[in-house]
């Protein structure tokens, strides 16, 4: 269900053209969250009068929006869906907390359709029409409930109306569209699945006094890093209950907890080049979060691998073998493959469709299989991010089997029908503010043709050989990726690593180097991949999109590719600071 979803890495560019994934490394703050207390009060125990209010509002707008004017027709859809959040951040940098704030806040989206299933006011570019967004009182009074639905309501229903007249003009003079699906799915109700009341989720509790000093431990290791001009080191908290209900008779409320530690350090190279590494530590709560002995020796590695990178070669652009880290790859799946089999982009005219045309076929080896499955709160030990029990339109959560032994079998189905499939598999999922879409949860890479490490590793010296190369790549760490889907732009996608060796074939040591690029187009990438290691790997991220920032997870083995193009990044002009850091004497800079 909704979450107040944490802002990614990097700026995302929150289109239908293009997504971008990211590590977590800030809390969103809504402008219109309240102060709260570091470890917040329970709930009211009358806990559902906000269910209790959308139900009742809900049922007298149905009674009473339209009526027999054809001018003004009654809604054959209404849903309320609220995200009722507390979280809290606390951040420090160079061994000082320079931080600490809590918020609370209750949004509340509202969806109104006129129309019919076949044809409504969200037809075409009118999607959003359907949508208001409103924030509610934080108090379970009744009577503001009540009335902030109403005017919600009231004006969704404006809205609407002249999106839809609209579409009924728009629909006489354009060609006819290639896919003539409906606009909206009508669902079988599955056992509890529209009728599903979880208890609360509990209340935040954060103890201040206790992660304010690990916070400035972990942050102090970088003042002895004089090259290192910016880090931050944040942890990020909240705990979150989502309500729907719609006119067809749903009543959901799940809860939702996560907590996150976030380190990111930065430097810059003395030819300009920005550099940075961020480690993201996840839990369903901040007392499950690593020992402090593990996030130290992690956070003291980043630094150091971080330095070195300012001396590193500058890459060349490539063209050829090289592996992937299971982190890597991922991003990789998240980006080449999992955007191109969501539901909505294999209909509309705007759309690549890169693989609508490709069911019961072929599109990796044979020996790659891949599902999605948001049921799965833990992969071997680790919180996934992508997990819920309830997508954003009220529909179980369930495992689905894109791809098995290397053939596509379906795609990630929100309520928006396509030509293959009328009804949703639990993937509408949205960020508050946004209409539901198709959208990854927890998607997942498993391989039959699985070697070890150092299998892998000769396989690419073996293929670089084989290709008269000097060397193949080995990527490392990552930080993000996007990929393009519209026809109007290259189906191309592009992912941005962090850490790149170059591996020799002639035995000299393995190279690091800086600037790299993967860039490429999918169905190439995809056919190239030759191997897999035997162990997974997880990446929790972001990903923004036309449905906005919403927490995932990819789950996948190391890979060997025989080709990937690599190109240089974009490179700064600033110095480096021209002023050295002050040194640090008992805690005061001299």
């Amino acid at each position: 269900m909704k979450r107040s979803t944490p802002a990614s890495a990097t700026t995302a560019v929150t289109t239908a053209a293009v997504c971008l994934m990211a590590l977590a490394v800030t809390l969103a703050v809504h402008s219109l969250s309240h102060p709260i207390t570091a470890a917040a009060a329970a709930k009211p125990a009358a806990d559902n009068v906000l269910l209790e209010s959308m139900d009742a509002e809900l049922h007298r707008a149905m009674t009473s929006l339209g009526g027999s004017d054809p001018a003004q027709p009654k809604p054959y859809f209404l849903s309320y869906a609220v995200s009722d959040a507390d979280s809290i951040a606390i951040s420090a940098q160079y061994g000082a907390i320079t931080s600490n704030t809590s918020s609370r806040r209750r949004m509340a989206d509202v969806q109104v359709r006129l129309g019919s299933a076949a044809q409504d006011n969200t037809h075409g570019d009118h999607r959003n029409s359907a949508l208001t967004t409103v924030p509610l009182p934080l108090t379970d009074n009744r009577a503001a409930l009540g009335r902030s639905l109403w005017f919600a309501t009231n004006r969704g229903y404006g809205r609407a109306l002249d999106s839809y007249l609209k579409v009924k003009t728009e629909q006489q003079v354009r060609a006819k569209e290639e896919d003539v699906s409906g606009d909206f799915t009508t669902e079988i109700n599955q056992p509890n699945g529209t009728n599903s009341i979880l208890p609360p989720s509990p209340a935040l509790a954060v103890d201040s006094a206790a992660w304010e000093p690990r916070l400035r431990e972990i942050s102090g290791l970088f003042q002895q890093f004089p090259e290192i001009f910016l880090n931050n080191v944040s942890l990020q908290a909240s705990t979150e209950t989502d309500y729907f209900v719609s006119s067809e008779g749903a009543r959901v409320a799940t809860p939702n907890h996560v907590a996150r530690l976030v380190i990111v350090a930065r430097t810059r190279a003395a030819d300009g080049m920005d550099l940075f590494r961020a480690e993201t530590f996840e839990a369903d709560e901040a007392n499950h979060l690593p020992a402090q002995k593990v996030i130290l020796e992690k956070s003291l590695a980043l630094a150091k691998n971080l330095v070195a990178l300012r001396t590193a070669s500058i890459t060349e652009p490539f063209n050829g073998p090289a592996i992937l880290s299971g982190r890597a790859s991922a991003v990789f799946f998240h980006e080449v493959l999992g955007h191109r089999l969501e539901g909505q982009r294999q209909r509309g005219d705007s759309e690549g469709q890169t693989f609508t045309k490709q069911l019961n076929k072929a599109i990796v080896p044979s020996f790659l299989s891949v599902s999605d499955d948001p049921t799965l709160s833990t992969f071997q030990g680790t919180s996934l991010s992508g997990h819920y029990s309830f997508d954003d339109e009220g529909q179980p959560a369930r495992r689905v089997d894109l791809i098995k032994d290397g053939v596509l079998n379906t795609f990630l189905m929100s309520r928006m029908p396509i030509a293959s499939f009328s009804t949703s598999n639990g993937h509408g999922r949205a960020e508050v503010g946004h209409m539901p879409a198709g959208r990854q949860g927890n998607l997942i890479v498993t391989s039959s043709k699985a070697v070890t490490d150092a299998q892998l590793r000769q396989l690419l010296i073996d293929e670089a050989k084989k290709q008269g190369k000097a060397y193949g790549l080995y990527f490392e760490d990552i930080s993000s990726g996007f990929a393009v889907t519209t026809r109007n732009a290259p189906q191309a996608f592009s992912v941005i690593p962090l850490v790149v060796y170059r591996i020799y074939v002639d035995g000299r040591p393995d190279e690091l180097v800086r600037g790299v690029s993967i860039v490429g187009t999918p169905q190439t990438v995809l056919k190239g991949i030759l191997a897999t290691n035997d162990k997974q790997d997880i990446f929790n991220g972001i990903c923004g999109a036309e449905s906005g920032q919403i927490p995932v997870s990819a789950v996948a083995p190391a890979m060997l590719l025989s080709v990937i193009e690599t190109q240089r990044q974009a490179q700064g002009t600033n110095r480096p600071p021209i002023l050295p850091p002050p040194t640090a004497v008992n805690g005061i800079a001299k």
